[in-house]
């Protein structure tokens, strides 16, 4: 192992190699599991990194052993620099991709098609357009849905990411499967997951044994096949026998992937997370603005990150509130 994956690998193995950087804290929807309904403080834009900020720390990690970079938020479209983001990281000998709602993806899909950004993660938790506007609190269904297609007749590879709530959603899942027949998309379906002001609680969840058994209630046994997961697979994917598309379930809180995790978080503001579920950040903006090496600290960051979701190993400990609820929001973090 040479010097560079040794800081990006932490104590128990794992080797990250997969970087996801927070372009904003600011959505133009209004998700609920993602934003708390009475919005956050937003950090000022001073202290957000710049196009420059975010390549020279992209480029620290690239340089330790990253070769593969997700865009998120808030709405990383929302960047009025996005072009000139997508434009450096591009640069970079890196898998280059985003997380975004979809609403503004026809003004950039010319952008991402000349820096061959072609994998896309699209959030679209209904098929419903009523329920649309009352998980998001926006009309807008119609453009995501046209923007899914217009990425599809474009040729780039589409997961779409529903995250499930009981009551709300569950009702929904065999739809979104039948959707794979017709579409060539990986539906994933997220469990329902605690962060700050989202009201999270554990009976909201749907686990991969009530997903899978919906499924096996609508298609024969021999109809569902298992597919071989991705190395450091976040997804358990499978796949309707004749179907164009499949789909997967992310099961953070009841089935956890952690023993295979290669991902680590940077916030629009600069901060190192080791754990989506984690509430303590390291400054990497500060130090980098002052001309300082950040390698230590991210290497520092890794070697502290925890075996299990930030040290809650059970179920029962996520259902303590303190364990968790000090962490951002959602948005604030980067999806």
């Amino acid at each position: 192992m040479t010097a560079s994956n040794t800081i990006l690998t932490d104590v128990f193995g794992r080797r990250h190699n997969y970087l996801r950087i927070s372009l904003l804290e600011k959505c133009n929807l209004r998700c609920t599991y993602c934003m708390p309904a009475d919005g956050i403080a937003l950090s000022p834009k001073a202290s957000l990194m710049t196009a420059d900020e975010i390549f020279g720390i992209a480029q620290t990690f690239v340089q330790n052993g990253v070769d593969k970079i997700r865009l998120t938020g808030g709405e990383p479209l929302l960047r009025k620099d996005f072009p000139e983001i997508i434009a450096k990281l591009a640069a970079l000998n890196i898998s280059l991709s985003i997380t975004t709602n979809g609403i503004l993806i026809d003004r950039h899909i010319d952008t991402l098609k000349q820096f061959k950004v072609k994998k896309i993660n699209l959030s679209l938790d209904t098929l419903v357009s009523s329920k649309f506007h009352s998980i998001t609190l926006r009309n807008q269904f119609e453009k995501v849905v046209d923007n899914l297609h217009l990425l599809l007749n474009n040729d780039f590879h589409v997961k779409v990411n529903v995250v499930l709530m009981k009551g709300f959603n569950d009702n929904e899942i065999v739809d979104f499967v039948k959707l794979t027949q017709f579409l060539p998309i990986s539906v994933r379906f997220i469990e329902f997951m605690p962060f700050a002001g989202n009201e999270w609680d554990r009976s909201k969840m749907v686990s991969q044994n009530e997903i899978l058994s919906l499924v096996g209630n609508t298609f024969a046994e021999d109809e569902i096949q298992k597919l071989e997961d991705e190395k450091n697979f976040t997804a358990r994917t499978y796949k309707i026998k004749g179907f164009q598309g499949d789909f997967g379930i992310i099961s953070s809180i009841t089935n956890p992937f952690c023993d295979s995790c290669n991902r680590i978080r940077l916030t629009a503001d600069g901060k190192i997370k080791n754990c989506l579920f984690s509430n303590s950040e390291t400054d990497l903006l500060t130090p980098f603005r002052n001309g300082e090496s950040i390698t230590n600290l991210i290497s520092e960051s890794v070697q502290s990150k925890k075996k299990v979701r930030a040290g809650m190993v059970t179920i029962d400990e996520m259902n303590d509130p303190a364990k968790h609820f000090d962490n951002r929001s959602m948005i604030a973090i980067g999806g």
